[in-house]
């Protein structure tokens, strides 16, 4: 079994051998906090899709609003999971684990950093570019253990890289987050080899040692045989990172599709109040009249919230209960799956309404259309001048790219990553400025 002792530490990656003077009275983990919020690659989402295409007249989210959201709603998780579990372990009261807020929190700012431009579509357009598109001339050219990584390119797994990897410039590995900060990140927790018909993996090859020293330290369960492909057991607080992050999802996404006229009032009600009993949505709709609300998005609004609610504390409910499972790592699904019968339904009946009416809709049809478009040309316009880095087109485009990649480096597997870490690094107009310039659709203005 896993133990809080050793899976919550605030010693910090990369920073194994000093020790950093102080200024403040910070946590370590609310270090890992403001690190983050402070950083270009958090900033940078603001401009990054994350269901529908960038706000015009009507403002829906964005990877930015999104991670925020998530880490208001992972913050109230993790408070109330150390609330209810010190109750009856007295002897954490006094530990790290009184923190596990903050770092669930710091967690959830941090899992879509390394989601590309575009939404999933912009995952998408990477993994087919090499499986089914001109990219798979590369599959000769490098090792096994990369192309799995390209081949399966998850956003997951690069937030991962963003966080602890070397970059050119950087004195010491990535972000130097505490151990706990990162370990909470990866939902995955193993390589590409074992990422199954999903495709999703925790880490890749570049980063296995990182996680391995991890995974020691904390005392993560290995669940592979030796010789076989990596996999561990989950750290404990993952599963309250994407509860955060299945919540946010999938209601705000409800809230969203309403503002746009995507779902009428009336279906949007009816999907909200599923998750209450009768006496519950009468008091629903009661509050709503006395207050004298209106205005249809504020009775969303309202209702959203309270859903949000519901939702958070069936989820720690989900947490405590299987604490044990948890920490042996025979925990299955996510703490979503576990509710109780008229929540878990009332959230199955929003999934199946998104996939149908939402995610197939045509505004989010046509960003992902275009970006996938944006994406694949991007990519081989690159992947091209980094595998013939002598031509002149290649080195013109090689030219462009920041100092902070390695894209001029003499191992081709290294240009290959540095392609994917500044592509995948854009934000939607970054992106779409350098397609149309390399395209010839626009000139810098002078």
């Amino acid at each position: 079994m896993m133990k809080w002792e050793l899976l919550i530490t605030n010693k910090r990656f990369g920073q194994e051998c000093r020790h950093a003077e102080r200024h403040d009275d910070r946590s370590e983990f609310r270090r890992d906090y403001d690190r983050l919020i402070f950083s270009a690659p958090f900033r940078r989402m603001q401009n990054k899709t994350q269901v529908f295409p960038l706000p015009g007249s009507v403002f829906v989210h964005n990877r930015l609003t999104h991670s925020l959201e998530v880490a208001s709603v992972g913050m109230s998780l993790g408070c109330d999971v150390a609330h209810e579990i010190i109750k009856r372990r007295p002897e954490l009261a006094n530990t790290h684990f009184t923190e596990i807020g903050t770092i669930v929190s710091t967690a959830c700012l941090a899992h879509d950093m390394g989601n590309p431009p575009f939404g999933h579509s912009g995952e998408k357009a990477i993994q087919t570019y090499f499986t089914e598109g001109d990219g798979a001339f590369l599959k000769g050219m490098v090792s096994k253990s990369l192309w799995n990584d390209i081949s399966h390119f998850e956003g997951n797994a690069n937030a991962f890289r963003l966080l602890t990897h070397k970059f050119n410039g950087r004195r010491e590995g990535g972000f130097v987050m505490t151990y706990s900060t990162l370990a909470s990140i990866v939902k995955y927790p193993y390589e590409a080899a074992n990422a199954g018909e999903h495709g999703k993996f925790g880490f890749f090859n570049t980063e296995k040692e990182s996680f391995l020293r991890i995974a020691d330290e904390l005392g993560l369960k290995k669940l592979s045989a030796e010789g076989d492909p990596l996999r561990f057991a989950r750290h404990p607080l993952v599963y309250l990172v994407e509860a955060a992050d299945d919540i946010c999802y999938e209601i705000m996404d409800i809230e969203d599709s309403h503002k746009l006229k995507i779902l009428s009032y009336e279906e949007t009600e009816r999907l909200l109040l599923n998750f209450f009993d009768d006496e519950t949505k009468r008091l629903i709709h009661k509050r709503i009249e006395d207050e004298g609300v209106l205005d249809n998005n504020e009775k969303v609004v309202y209702m959203r919230a309270r859903v949000i609610g519901k939702l958070e504390a069936e989820c720690v409910k989900t947490f405590v209960d299987n604490e044990e499972d948890i920490l042996n790592g025979t925990f299955k699904g996510s703490l979503t799956s576990h509710m109780s019968d008229l929540p878990r339904m009332a959230y199955e009946e929003c999934v199946k309404t998104s996939y149908k009416k939402i995610y197939c809709s045509k505004p989010v049809l046509d960003v992902e259309l275009s970006g996938y478009t944006i994406m694949v040309t991007l990519l081989d316009n690159m992947i091209k001048a980094v595998t013939n880095p002598e031509r002149f087109y290649s080195r013109q485009l090689m030219s462009r790219v920041s100092s902070q990649y390695d894209i001029h480096s003499s191992d081709l597997e290294t240009r290959v990553m540095a392609v994917l870490d500044y592509i995948s690094g854009m934000t939607d107009v970054y992106a779409l400025d350098v397609y149309q310039k390399s395209r010839g659709i626009s000139l810098p203005l002078v």
